[in-house]
């Protein structure tokens, strides 16, 4: 909706919500416009106790909502604090149980990585199944998945084959041509309400528009599908032939979608998202539990320190095809548990991450005087030809490991320690990938003998090499103002004071690290308090888009929108391609262009023309809810 646009209506309720709607617009810049539990039409002047929890509020949630103020209100701020610090003491609320409904509807991220990737072949497994190099399932619906998408990567060959004809396209898949045994095993029970029991482990899609070009789905056979209870629905598409099915999908609108879906299982409607795309499924699971969290979590703090660590170890999402699929355990098991704790703990774990060393190249940093190394050399040397050359010794990690994780770019490294860093952390890699394998340590790929690191010698220990580099470099005075002063810049202001960052730091190498304890020394600083250091931040559109349905008390059954919203701020979620994150200052996100699309967007959030996020303004006239219908106003 255009911003020059003004809308009115006569309803009752409607002056409400216009004037909830200009609000939302003058948050754009500051932490949320204030005293969020008071009726808009009586806002009042702040108390100074008021403006204090405000303030609290403000930098360590998403935003204040009524609930927060009165618990705040009633604990106190430093017991409140000190509950958010421990996550666990937290009593569930209502918004909590409101979270795991929603979050219930998303199970495929609860899946270990090897099993999502089998549940959902990325586009490495499908080229693996079309050359006969990876068995497809025996369950008849994931079979019935694999061979849709197997036959469409062997269009796309063709063509490309096509478009080369002096080309000869290499070998062929086992499938191609036959007919599908598993479509003629799929009963009407197949596809029940829930998935396939998972397999032990030790370790625990939009839709696209439709196409004017194609045939509308006949009318009556949409009538018939729907007709159909849930399993049988989702098995007759599934045993749609190719040609009935792109029909069907491409002309297919949105409210026909919301029918097709509205009774189904959450593992139903993975399933017909599954058969549709099945990582942009996964991706879409994976932005939405994020935003539901944020939203409607009750444990805000962590919530709010998993999106700073997730920003400051950042992995980008589209790196290849498996990093969406190991990113959903980058943060369920990695980040989150950790959000809270110990930092040298948490820097390990990011080192060992599988999301990390694909992101950053080191799963495949190869010793000069390898094993592996010296084998490629005698091979050459014998005139032998070798089946693939190692990549070599990759400094991606090494360097963002001091630059971006620890000791910042001033921390009083050089060029040479990056190499013997990288040295150190050969063999650092990750089991077949491509099948959802975790960390491995490879010692014929591991560089031997001593490496020196910013003056110290590290002698030859294989994987404890790296353990003994990360101990240290996490407990470096320069680590320790690096972390202290990007905590200080993302919760207190864009250019911290020394004085505030040096007693954080104390803080930090006090208890080796320990981050409760350095937030606790950001919050009971003189210049977390002072005047200036109120409302003086600039919210991130992530922040933005979350505080204001916070506010709102949105109702959201598709975030969809919210992510669409953080695309055009230019903030997609994962979606960081340098691995320098975020930026959390004002000058990164203030233009006039981004103002506007701010603008816009708490326009539409306020007057409910978001399909699938309603809000529910908190003191507004019953009328106003009971008798405007929703995301629609009328104008004058």
């Amino acid at each position: 909706m255009p911003i020059t646009k003004c809308e009115r209506s006569t309803r009752p309720g409607s002056q409400f919500r216009a004037l909830a709607a200009t609000l939302l617009c003058f948050m754009v810049l500051g932490q949320s416009f204030a005293q969020t539990a008071l009726p808009v039409a009586a806002k009042t002047t702040a108390s100074k106790s008021e403006e204090r929890q405000l303030h609290v509020l403000n930098r360590f949630t998403f935003g204040p909502t009524a609930d927060d103020l009165a618990e705040i209100n009633s604990l106190g701020i430093d017991a409140w604090f000190e509950q958010q610090l421990n996550p666990d003491r937290i009593a569930l609320t209502t918004g909590d149980q409101e979270l795991s409904a929603r979050l219930a509807d998303l199970p495929a991220l609860q899946l270990p990585v090897d099993q999502l990737l089998t549940r959902f072949p990325s586009n490495a497994e499908t080229r693996q199944a079309a050359n006969g190099k990876l068995a497809i399932p025996d369950d008849p619906v994931l079979a019935a998945i694999y061979r849709r998408h197997i036959a469409m990567y062997e269009e796309k060959q063709a063509q490309k084959a096509q478009a080369k004809p002096a080309e000869v396209a290499a070998g062929g898949s086992q499938t191609a041509g036959k007919p599908d045994a598993s479509m003629a095993a799929m009963n009407d029970e197949t596809v029940s309400q829930t998935p396939p029991a998972a397999k032990p482990t030790p370790d625990m899609a939009a839709a696209k528009p439709a196409d004017p070009a194609r045939p509308p789905y006949p009318d009556a056979q949409f009538k018939s599908l729907l007709a159909r209870p849930p399993a049988k629905r989702v098995n007759r598409v599934l045993n749609m032939q190719p040609p009935e099915y792109e029909t069907f999908r491409s002309s297919l609108k949105q409210p026909q979608r919301l029918q097709l879906t509205a009774d189904l299982s959450p593992y139903q409607k993975e399933i017909l998202a599954d058969y549709e795309n099945p990582t942009r499924a996964v991706i879409e699971e994976l932005q939405s539990q994020r935003l539901l969290r944020d939203i409607y979590s009750s444990h805000q703090l962590q919530e709010v320190m998993t999106t700073f660590w997730l920003n400051h170890f950042n992995v980008f999402l589209h790196k290849n095809d498996e990093t969406p699929y190991y990113l959903v355990s980058y943060e369920r098991d990695v980040i989150r548990p950790r959000a809270l704790g110990n930092f040298e703990n948490l820097l390990v774990a990011t080192a060992e991450s599988p999301a990390m060393l694909l992101y950053l190249d080191n799963s495949s940093s190869t010793g000069p005087d390898s094993v592996v190394a010296q084998r490629q050399k005698q091979r050459a040397a014998a005139g032998k030809a070798a089946k693939a050359t190692p990549p070599g010794l990759n400094e991606n990690y090494a360097r963002e490991l001091m630059e971006l994780h620890t000791l910042g770019v001033n921390g009083g490294y050089i060029q040479k320690d990056v190499t013997e860093v990288a040295k150190v952390f050969t063999g650092w890699t990750v089991d077949k990938p491509q099948l959802g394998g975790g960390f491995h340590f490879d010692e014929s790929r591991h560089q031997p003998g001593k490496k020196v690191v910013l003056g110290a010698k590290i002698k030859e220990d294989g994987q404890r090499e790296g353990l003994q580099l990360l101990h240290t470099l996490a407990n470096s005075p320069a680590t320790a103002h690096f972390i202290s002063q990007e905590l200080a810049i993302n919760f207190v202001s864009d250019s911290p004071s020394k004085a505030l960052v040096d007693r954080m730091a104390q803080a930090f190498l006090r208890t080796h690290g320990d981050i409760p304890s350095v937030l606790r020394a950001m919050l009971h600083s003189p210049e977390f308090w002072a005047p200036d250091a109120y409302q003086a931040k600039v919210k991130t559109p992530l922040e933005y888009v979350v505080s204001a349905a916070r506010a709102s008390h949105a109702d959201i059954t598709s975030t969809q929108p919210l992510v669409n919203a953080l695309n055009q701020m230019g903030m997609p979620l994962y979606g960081c391609v340098p691995p320098t994150g975020w930026s959390d200052k004002a000058d990164a996100w203030v233009s006039t262009g981004a103002l506007v699309t701010r603008m816009n967007f708490g326009l539409n959030l306020a007057l409910n023309h978001l399909p699938g996020v309603q809000t529910i303004w908190v003191n507004s006239e019953k009328s106003s809810a009971e008798s405007a219908p929703q995301n629609s106003l009328d104008s004058d």
